[in-house]
């Protein structure tokens, strides 16, 4: 059997020529409190959550803006908490402190201290797939090339510095939002799985 061949470094330009991959399930935009308590009643039923969060870029010096949407997401179900409409809600405290489903992110540090900023929790059960890829010999740090490296396949990034404020979020800002989130999961299950058979190999890139 080969082995999964892994680049300690994965070409950023490599990455292009990579097929896209969408999260292809349920997306549901959440705008109300009601909306909320049902939402995070259900995400904490599940055995593993994906996390992320968005925010409206600034493009003058100075300015700020809060984290305007938490995605939170299933294996096929994602929900979009538009937390610059519904702020922080005692159901959305309780999903972040929540103990005892393991949400994964990324550099999910820096999006904890954007949500700190709304409104006090004690955070919860997170894990960042960051602090876990390094055990197994990758020097990478971004979704999309952690993606592109342990699936082959390429998350676009064009949605990224759009406005995560707007009235109403557009199909590709929710497709994308569903898709980080998801792929989080995907991403620390692959790393788990590789981490307990050591079916990999890492290949090392040419600098």
């Amino acid at each position: 059997m080969m082995k999964k061949q892994l680049y300690n470094k994965y070409d950023k330009l490599k990455v292009g020529t990579l097929p896209r991959v969408v999260f292809e399930g349920r997306i549901h935009v959440i705008v109300t409190r009601t909306q909320v308590e049902k939402a995070v009643a259900y995400l904490l039923s599940q055995p593993i959550l994906g996390v992320d969060t968005e925010t409206r870029p600034s493009f003058s010096r100075g300015s700020f803006h809060h984290v305007a949407l938490l995605q939170v997401s299933t294996y096929d179900t994602c929900f979009l908490f538009r937390l610059n409409i519904i702020g922080m809600t005692p159901a959305i405290v309780r999903l972040l402190e929540d103990t005892t489903v393991p949400k994964i992110g990324l550099s999910w540090h820096d999006d904890l201290n954007g949500l700190h900023k709304l409104g006090h929790f004690e955070t919860g059960y997170f894990i960042d797939i960051q602090d876990h890829v390094r055990e197994i010999g990758v020097e990478d740090l971004s979704l999309q090339k952690l993606y592109a490296n342990f699936f082959g396949q390429q998350i676009s990034k064009a949605q990224r510095l759009t406005n995560w404020e707007r009235d109403v979020l557009t199909d590709k800002q929710k497709e994308y939002a569903a898709t980080d989130a998801w792929a989080c999961i995907q991403l620390y299950e692959e790393l788990e799985r590789l981490k307990q058979t050591g079916d990999y190999e890492i290949v090392k890139s040419e600098e």
